[in-house]
């Protein structure tokens, strides 16, 4: 493979194979609600575990091919404050934008009160909040901030100086990483709100920062009012 090739092979490929599981689960509920297969829900939530740990397998494997990745960012106080609150203030639009529509596959809700023993709850739960907060930020972090902003410029984006501003790369990036979400208004919100600490920190790791916190945020909004449709 060209070292261009594998340069953005690094970045999409995580995120792929994450679409893809969300694409399976999409193809077996089809199968289910038309009589085909015989499933319950829960089934689905056990995919979760697989799905995080495969994807935090890969990128941690490929930990050394993210030279724009630089945790030492966070080091500097005053943007991270600001990137925080930031990621919080994106939360808080996010709960209040709630039209429906996607382009891609829609997860089913997460309820862990359907889930039977105390243990498996816990676990399911903790491998829900642990993925949207450690894994998912980083996966979609180095796939949309790193990847496709830049591809949108030029296809060898090793060429692509990270956080270069483009009216196109910017809207077509905002656009996707929405319909990528049930919640298109709110996840066009999120995508503005973390190409913008893209283009001010030059940092990924404060993009995925700001998107770790949006998350973590919402996951504790929903474990505190059940209101599951979120996840």
């Amino acid at each position: 493979m060209h070292p261009q090739s594998n340069y953005a092979y690094y970045r999409y490929f995580p995120f792929a194979i994450f679409m893809l599981f969300i694409g399976f689960e999409e193809i077996v509920h089809f199968a289910a609600d038309r009589g085909l297969l015989t499933t319950n829900i829960t089934t689905f939530y056990y995919l979760y575990p697989f799905k995080v740990l495969i994807v935090a397998y890969l990128l941690f494997r490929y930990r050394d091919k993210y030279n724009e990745l630089d945790f030492n960012d966070l080091c500097n106080l005053p943007v991270t404050i600001a990137v925080t609150i930031a990621g919080l203030l994106a939360f808080v639009l996010w709960i209040n934008l709630d039209m429906t529509f996607s382009l891609s596959p829609t997860p089913q809700d997460f309820n862990p009160t359907h889930l039977t023993g105390g243990w498996v709850r816990v676990f399911m739960t903790a491998s829900r909040v642990c993925g949207a907060v450690l894994v998912v930020p980083l996966m979609e972090e180095l796939f949309w901030r790193s990847f496709l902003i830049r591809y949108i410029i030029k296809k060898n984006i090793q060429s692509v100086p990270l956080a270069l501003f483009t009216w196109p790369s910017f809207l077509l990036s905002v656009l996707l990483f929405g319909t990528e979400h049930n919640f298109i208004l709110a996840g066009m919100m999120a995508g503005t709100f973390y190409n913008i600490t893209l283009y001010k920190t030059r940092s990924i790791a404060q993009c995925v920062l700001a998107h770790a916190v949006t998350n973590l945020a919402l996951a504790i909004y929903v474990l505190l009012t059940g209101k599951w449709y979120f996840w």
